[in-house]
């Protein structure tokens, strides 16, 4: 799962936060939804941050999006897809295929799972979890546009998938995090993303968080 992500300045970071602080959508999105554009700290469901994504044109640009899909008949946004079931179910199939996206993040947070006698689990310690040797962590994600009034806007959901060896001992499931060298395409409509989920990041840095 991936319900908390940091976002913290550096210079990877600063181009597409000043993007998303000049994009016109955003003004709008601000002003008829009644959030603000959240581009450093701890992000939460129903924040809106800046997401990497394809213009118009397929080429690579900065929009300011919603975390997490409103669906019918559940109280509260779906934030995660599992990657294993993204291409089955109709809320995700069109994502999958051709709506990707990829959300920069310094690091996302996990809760350490305790499994309990009765087979339920307890939450215990608080975890940051960042790809290893880089000062940005690129998950990947799709969207999808929803209608609030008269504005169209988009939203996004994490992808999700089996845990890497360093990961399992907290959480059964883990962001699909992707290297920069991926991005391109991962968010081209026309790629595959089963050809690109390969380069998955597996070598994460976990440390307690305080």
């Amino acid at each position: 799962m991936c319900t908390r992500y940091y976002m913290e300045m550096n210079p990877e970071l600063r181009p597409i936060v000043e993007k998303a602080n000049r994009s016109s959508l955003g003004v709008k999105m601000v002003e008829r939804l009644g959030k603000p554009l959240k581009t450093a700290g701890e992000i939460r469901p129903t924040d809106m941050v800046p997401v990497l994504a394809p213009n118009r044109n397929g080429t690579r640009s900065v929009f300011p999006m919603v975390w997490g899909y409103t669906i019918s008949g559940l109280d509260r946004p779906v934030v995660n897809t599992r990657m294993e079931s993204a291409d089955k179910k109709d809320v995700w199939k069109e994502g999958w295929a051709a709506h990707r996206c990829i959300i920069p993040a310094s690091y996302y947070f996990e809760w350490e799972h305790i499994p309990l006698a009765d087979g339920k689990t307890k939450t215990g310690q608080k975890y940051m979890i960042q790809s290893k040797g880089s000062e940005m962590t690129w998950l990947a994600g799709i969207y999808r546009f929803e209608q609030f009034r008269d504005l169209q806007f988009p939203v996004f959901s994490i992808i999700t998938k089996e845990p890497s060896a360093a990961v399992k001992r907290i959480h059964d499931r883990m962001p699909l995090i992707l290297p920069s060298s991926a991005i391109e395409d991962w968010i081209k409509p026309d790629s595959k993303a089963e050809d690109v989920v390969k380069y998955a990041v597996t070598d994460v840095f976990v440390e307690e968080a305080r």
